[in-house]
């Protein structure tokens, strides 16, 4: 293998081609990103970026000279447009056609957006110029609508909140987060926004970004002088279109993350078969991003050798003055119980159950050794019967 080609200059795509390196692959090295800047890290985009902790440089994932020490061929700015498996090559939109003998597309996910007049100038919080334009306009005396309570909107209303800004966050289901966390570890979330501050409304729909804030399907018009839009993502697979490859929720990929001879997935635009839960999963978290593309860096170098990806996958979400710490596969869970700690005092761990197994395990404020047992319950789908035991207090 002489020619490797990673599309997607995030987590995913540095993480391959530090593994490709660091396993002793030494031919052409080609690393293609649509952004201008070297791979950032996007967790702290919500967070301390949003807030104005961090500046722009601390956000980084390696120096330059760790860069150039990889001794890539980085193409940054410009984006993919389509992909020739027959002939092998990347098509990018500066006309260049790059040659590959291995490929890894990491290639991510883009925010899902409203329609509406002044849908052009609502914000969207996924790249670090996002970032920076949306904290530009926060502050005491200005009124922001995040429409969307999941985990991004969350810790962006709960960061706008901190800086004084009048928070009113939308969202149309009746508990925030349910299907993922639970009703009643959702009610909890929800508990927070109000206690902070934050106009939490519930089963409202949003209609359309209109001048002046947004339109509720019910004509209602909620001000704003900025609006935050975070219903969620869609992978980045239209440059795929027509290439041959299994294309739905993300790039279909098997239980190795190939999607096809030489071809793998990682990151948030993979959706592969993960044998440790026996289902497919697509992952939009960092963990999994930098696990993955090691996976399928070490699968690309050793076809004869290649391993399964099946990770125990992990998220956290800061919010107010907590951590929410993951492990698992929460989403399609059958029961909830909370077995240390108490949700009212946010201060707890809940074990979620997937037919008679652990599934997965959700802690707030809980000491590192009591969420790692538990991580190794999941990890070993261990039988519920035998994990939780008489551990349950109530069920959640």
């Amino acid at each position: 293998m002489k020619q490797v080609v990673v599309v997607g200059a995030s987590a995913a795509g540095l993480a391959a081609v530090e593994t490709l390196r660091r396993e002793g692959y030494e031919g052409t090295l080609t690393l293609i990103g649509d952004e201008p800047y070297h791979p950032y890290d996007r967790p702290p985009l919500s967070k301390q970026i949003l807030g104005g902790q961090w500046e722009p440089d601390r956000v980084p994932l390696r120096s330059p000279a760790d860069l150039d020490a990889l001794g890539l061929d980085l193409r940054l700015g410009v984006t993919a447009t389509g992909l020739d498996l027959a002939g092998r090559t990347v098509a990018l939109a500066d006309g260049a056609r790059v040659p590959y003998d291995g490929l890894v597309i990491a290639t991510g996910v883009r925010p899902r957006r409203l329609p509406g007049d002044g849908a052009e100038r609502a914000h969207v919080l996924r790249t670090l110029d996002d970032a920076l334009a949306l904290r530009d306009r926060l502050g005491p005396g200005r009124r922001l609508v995040v429409v969307g309570a999941g985990f991004l909107g969350a810790e962006a209303a709960a960061v706008a909140s901190g800086l004084g800004t009048e928070v009113t966050l939308l969202e149309p289901a009746p508990v925030p987060l349910a299907p993922a966390v639970g009703e009643r570890v959702g009610r909890m979330l929800t508990r927070a926004h109000h206690d902070h501050g934050v106009d939490l409304r519930t089963g409202v729909m949003v209609a359309e970004v209109a001048d002046g804030g947004v339109r509720l399907s019910d004509g209602t018009l909620v001000e704003a002088d900025e609006v935050l839009v975070a219903i969620g993502s869609v992978p980045n697979t239209g440059w795929l279109e027509g290439s041959g490859l299994t294309l739905g929720d993300g790039l279909e990929c098997d239980e190795y993350s190939a999607a096809a001879p030489d071809v793998y997935g990682a990151g948030d635009v993979a959706r592969w078969h993960n044998p440790l839960f026996g289902t497919a999963m697509r992952i939009e978290h960092r963990t999994n991003a930098t696990e993955q593309g090691m996976a399928v860096a070490r699968n690309l170098l050793r076809p004869d050798a290649r391993k399964p990806f099946a990770p125990v996958p992990y998220f956290w979400s800061d919010q107010y003055d907590f951590r929410i710490q993951a492990h698992g596969w929460l989403r399609g869970h059958e029961e909830v119980a909370v077995v240390e700690g108490a949700l009212e005092d946010r201060k707890f761990l809940a074990a979620y159950r997937s037919g008679d197994r652990v599934a997965g395990v959700l802690a707030v404020g809980m000491p590192p050794k009591a969420v790692r047992t538990w991580r190794q319950a999941v990890a070993t789908r261990a039988a519920w019967r035998d994990a939780v035991g008489e551990l349950v207090r109530e069920g959640a």
